[in-house]
């Protein structure tokens, strides 16, 4: 069976993106596990190499489906994204989140044709992107919108070694303030949340999943003392997801939650919920998969990172754990 083709979109030019886009296709683990190409501006990733004393022997290519891997170069889809002294690594600029969003579409795109098996985005920031006056409110609505699905039909599923246990967090919401996140938090948006988890679960390969599911209160509502999201929304919703014969539980207090075992994945309702337990224990090594679309997507939970742009000290852990999470899926 060949390896499978994992496009890398180089994130935010300016950031650490090409750095840890290069350290991870250079690496040997990966390409022992999936044949990589990347996606940006070449100038930007030469620049980086230069710094961090990388030395890549990239070939540009028109499109994906030009990509060769035999010679032991590194297939890089170019996008001419900046002209020479137009890039300012370390700085926040609206072409530098053009870029990054210019490269996630194209390698998503590149998916959809067939020309690569998955794709997994550098980081971007969020500033620069919002000078670019483009609407972004996370990467599971923008695959969304490139793939065709509606945006609320997409997730984001978080994944992280934990003591030698893979935990999966997938998120009711996500990038929305609280107040705007809770009146977000609809039977319907859980009950997909759930299903789409259970889809990507048997998509990597598990054939039965076991889903545990947050509420949305302390202690869950202690009973409707602190709250009746559990009773009038959650719980419907689980029991919804039941009658599709999906394996989910709830709703249980998400202080505790993540101390249950026997769970192939978990379900919160609000960014936090999820987030502080993979950035305290994984910090650097978290995936961050797009669910609920066609394209097998991930990002890493970890931002561009730009004040060590260009400085060498980026660690490639979590595109790493990214590409081999999605390498694993692919071939299921």
């Amino acid at each position: 069976m060949s390896l499978p083709r994992i496009a890398i979109s180089t994130g935010d030019p300016a950031g650490i993106g090409p750095e840890v886009t290069l350290k991870a296709a250079l690496d040997p683990r990966v390409n022992k596990i999936c044949r990589p190409l990347l996606v940006g501006d070449r100038g930007a990733l030469e620049a980086h190499a230069a710094a961090c004393g990388l030395a890549p022997n990239l070939r540009s290519v028109a499109r994906a489906a030009d990509a060769t891997w035999n010679d032991g170069a590194l297939p890089l889809v170019e996008r001419r994204q900046f002209k020479p002294g137009e890039l300012h690594i370390g700085a926040i600029a609206a072409p530098h989140g053009e870029a990054a969003l210019d490269s996630a579409k194209t390698a998503i795109d590149a998916a959809l044709a067939g020309e690569v098996d998955a794709v997994v985005a550098a980081p971007h920031t969020e500033s620069s992107i919002k000078l670019a006056g483009i609407e972004f409110d996370g990467y599971p609505t923008f695959v969304a919108r490139c793939t065709g699905v509606p945006p609320e039909d997409a997730f984001l599923m978080i994944c992280f070694d934990h003591g030698g246990t893979e935990m999966r967090i997938a998120h009711a919401t996500l990038h929305a303030s609280l107040r705007r996140a809770i009146k977000l938090v609809t039977r319907d948006r859980v009950l997909h949340a759930i299903r789409s988890a259970d889809s990507a679960l048997r998509r990597m390969g598990i054939a039965s999943p076991r889903i545990a599911v947050s509420g949305l209160n302390p202690h869950a509502g202690e009973g409707g003392l602190f709250g009746d999201e559990e009773q009038q929304i959650i719980g419907p919703a689980i029991a919804d997801a039941k009658k599709n014969d999906v394996a989910a539980e709830g709703p249980f207090g998400a202080d505790t939650m993540f101390l249950r075992k026997g769970y192939d994945a978990f379900v919160v309702m609000v960014h936090d919920q999820g987030h502080i337990m993979a950035k305290t224990h994984a910090f650097a090594g978290t995936a961050a998969l797009t669910i609920g679309t066609p394209v097998l997507f991930s990002s890493v939970a970890h931002g561009s990172a730009l004040d060590i742009a260009g400085k060498n000290r980026a660690d490639p852990g979590a595109i790493i754990s990214a590409i081999r999470r999605l390498a694993g899926a692919s071939q299921v």
